[in-house]
């Protein structure tokens, strides 16, 4: 009979990672944060730095880390456990800023009423949880998004990216920003105008001596065609006009990162700037989707422009993952597809229940994952409990772009998605006992299934799928587990173990 203890035996190198519930990068010869963490923003709170990005449609909302030396990082929490009540997805760049003591997340979202994206603000006396939404902020046109705030000489304004869906050129606006901080005053301004359309978004501002610093990112942001990269334009007057710095970009691509951008600055200790950014490993692309990295900023002379230069990320050593659901509650690295699932997740004493309810249009099911690190590896997980629902291993881009391995009665079977319908590709016949199973990856894009019944021996079911069609415009695929069936039934796993090569 197949054992979980006799497989956990061989995974006991890997406990130590349980315990740090890590999904980070350990030095800086790789992305800082590993894995999809687009549009990220950053706030230094005494010796410490906190740090979100873009969520998408991945809930909990805005995963935030800390880090006390810009270099090793781990999640604390989110920012939101509960999506607020006038969204409904497309949760993107948030900006964080402070106000005496009270923590403040200017975000964006797609607003529930009309499916148009707009900018919410929500406030906390934490960096890491607790806030409390405060509802729309900044509605504008047909889209108003990546809020960033400035504070200029005690009046602060708040900045945005306006007409990015309409048939004009997108600009930076800005607006005159209330002493709480919760609404907006007077009439909107222009800092910026692309009048070459060739975009401009996730703006950040410096001061340096005279001039006033405006990063923006130019380009298209995501997806195997990006273009991205950094521009600055300056002034000695904030609302501009500003002039534009005819050595742009300053930050675009090397030879492992392409498409850099969106990001925000902050002053270490050591008095040195640097800027959290965004960008796609040249390897593993889309499948790892936008990591969080870090840039140097310094300024040439006698010009005084700007100057950012990425810090020693030629090579990355992902790191592996090993959840034993040992703990009183799941860890705070996974996350589910909330506009497709309302799931029902239970962990005690060794084992995580997953059930819950997936609407009608999603054929893949209940999934919970975590954001890949890398584009070879291999998952694994034991499903110990018999019934007729479907439960396994997925790699989920969508509730349409999803493949995975799974036990199904008597049956073990690899399936994929497609046209709101789930496809057997390959089954077998299996006993009614605990049930290994594992999906590896190889070559950034084939897939191998594979099962394992009493002799511990694994065995091939499937092979050669491939992953290329599961990532989406605005985020990577996500890797875990996955349940289909009644909400009255359940899956129940013994442990989930994700080994990068």
């Amino acid at each position: 009979m197949y054992r979980t203890k006799k497989y956990l035996a061989l995974l006991l190198s890997f406990v130590c990672l349980s315990m740090c519930a890590t999904l980070h990068a350990q030095s800086t010869t790789g992305p800082v944060i590993a894995g999809d963490l687009a549009d990220p923003s950053i706030i230094k709170v005494d010796s410490v730095y906190y740090a979100t990005g873009t969520s998408s449609e991945w809930a909990p909302y805005y995963p935030v880390y800390k880090s006390s030396n810009l270099k090793d990082w781990r999640q604390t929490g989110y920012v939101f456990d509960k999506a607020p009540d006038w969204t409904v997805g497309s949760f993107w760049a948030p900006e964080y800023y402070q106000i005496g003591d009270t923590y403040y997340m200017y975000y964006t979202a797609r607003r529930k009423s009309d499916n148009q994206s707009f900018i919410g603000v929500a406030t906390s006396r934490y960096p890491d949880h607790g806030f409390i939404d405060h509802g729309v902020i900044i509605e504008h046109g047909k889209e108003a998004i990546d809020a960033f705030i400035y504070d200029d000489n005690g009046q602060r304004y708040i900045t945005f990216k306006a007409y990015g869906l309409e048939n004009r050129p997108i600009e930076i606006l800005g607006y005159k920003l209330s002493a709480d901080g919760l609404k907006t005053e007077g009439e909107a301004f222009t800092l910026l105008k692309d009048d070459n359309r060739a975009g401009m978004e996730g703006q950040s501002i410096l001061k340096k001596d005279n001039y006033y610093y405006l990063f923006y990112s130019a380009g298209n942001c995501c997806g195997g065609g990006c273009t991205y990269s950094v521009n600055v334009a300056r002034s000695t007057s904030f609302k501009g006009p500003y002039e534009y710095f005819t050595g742009n970009p300053v930050l675009s691509e090397n030879d492992s990162w392409k498409c850099m951008g969106h990001g925000t600055f902050v002053t270490a200790d050591d008095n040195q700037t640097y800027y959290l950014h965004h960008a796609y490993n040249k390897k593993s692309t889309v499948f790892t989707g936008r990591e969080a990295l870090l840039s140097r900023l310094s300024w040439q002379t006698p010009s005084g422009w700007p100057a950012l230069k990425t810090v020693d990320i030629s090579t990355t050593t992902p790191v592996d993952l090993y959840d034993p659901f040992d703990g009183k509650k799941t860890e705070k690295y996974w996350q589910w597809d909330f506009r497709h699932s309302t799931p029902s997740i239970q962990q005690q004493k060794g084992t995580l229940r997953l059930s819950g309810v997936a609407t009608k249009e999603n054929p893949a099911g209940i999934v919970l994952t975590v954001r890949p690190t890398a584009d070879n590896f291999e998952m694994s997980t034991s499903v110990t409990n018999h019934n007729k629902a479907l439960k396994g291993l997925v790699i989920y881009g969508d509730a349409n772009a999803a493949i995975g391995i799974g036990v199904e009665g008597d049956s073990v079977k690899v399936w994929k998605t497609e046209n709101k319908q789930r496809i057997t590709i390959k089954a077998a016949a299996v006993p009614s006992s605990a049930i290994g199973l594992k999906i590896a990856m190889s070559g950034g894009s084939n897939c191998e299934f594979f099962y394992q019944t009493d002799d511990a021996t694994w065995i091939p079911l499937a092979t050669g799928l491939a992953t290329g069609s599961l990532a989406q415009w605005d985020r990577s695929p996500r890797l875990g587990l996955q349940y289909s069936g009644n909400k009255n039934e359940n899956a129940q796993f013994a442990f989930f173990r994700l080994h990068n090569k």
